[in-house]
């Protein structure tokens, strides 16, 4: 495991409150001894799917349409920008392999980038940098029938107790990963959060620690994924606030106008 050069962490942290207020958001920069700022955004973990969904064939958003449905740096604030390609990290920590079923799927489709499977193609991909942090995040969003998506998302709530704790090989290794549930905002129809934590040593034999955020939301028959993660802080605040934004973005879109595949 090989983290990138140690930086000043700064705490890149959104305001709920003003996404409630006016589906915008605002990114704070402060140090990490100040103050969080307050989540007043209802939470949830683990909630069952609602209902009101639409009867029939399943519409699509069109590229455009998924394309307005997803967050930008400037939602997010100055420390984010553009990619500038795959996270190092990518291949370093998520190209592993382990006993436990579950688990190996987990890693391969965190690996892949198929939250929803291989035949759930994006429609929209979103990657942005997180400089000071050196974070990346990574949103999609995809069309895919409900209860495909509501089973996916059951699997992943099972998570938390079939991968508590595993060992995972990469190339450089073995490494202690845990996993738990990650709080997320109640919003969309149907919503699962993970977070990930691996621990080893880097070449150095100092000891390293990578962390992922993984949230994926149901809004009618689309859906979005987020991936936040990294060697530097990653904010649970910021996860939340996120897919906020984004699942209050993808229901407006919805709303605007839909089309027939």
């Amino acid at each position: 495991m090989t983290p990138p050069p140690a930086r000043v962490l700064t705490a890149s942290a959104l305001t709920v409150g003003v996404l409630l207020a006016s589906a915008a958001c605002s990114a704070l920069t402060s140090p990490p001894t100040a103050e969080r700022p307050d989540l007043t955004a209802t939470t949830t973990s683990a909630a069952p799917p609602e209902k009101g969904r639409s009867p029939g064939a399943s519409p699509a958003l069109t590229p455009a349409q998924a394309q307005a449905a997803l967050i930008t740096d400037t939602d997010l604030g100055e420390a984010w920008t553009p990619t500038q390609g795959a996270a190092t990290w990518h291949d370093v920590v998520l190209k592993a392999t382990t006993d436990r079923p579950d688990c190996r799927r987990l890693l391969d489709t965190l690996y892949a980038e198929e939250p929803f499977g291989a035949d759930a193609r994006p429609r929209a991909v979103l990657v942005l940098d997180e400089e000071w942090n050196q974070t990346q995040l990574r949103q999609q969003v995809v069309a895919r029938p409900a209860a495909d998506v509501d089973r996916t998302l059951a699997w992943l709530r099972t998570l938390p107790k079939r991968c508590a704790r595993f060992t995972a090989k990469t190339g450089s290794g073995a490494h202690e990963v845990e996993v738990t549930e990650a709080t997320l905002p109640r919003v969309g129809d149907n919503r699962q959060g993970l977070r990930l934590v691996v621990s080893g040593e880097t070449a150095d034999g100092e000891p390293a620690s990578f962390t992922l955020d993984v949230a994926a939301v149901r809004v009618g028959d689309d859906a979005m994924a987020l991936t936040y993660g990294g060697f530097g802080e990653v904010y649970p605040e910021v996860t939340q606030a996120v897919v906020q934004l984004a699942a209050q973005r993808l229901t407006e879109v919805r709303k605007q106008g839909r089309v027939e595949v």
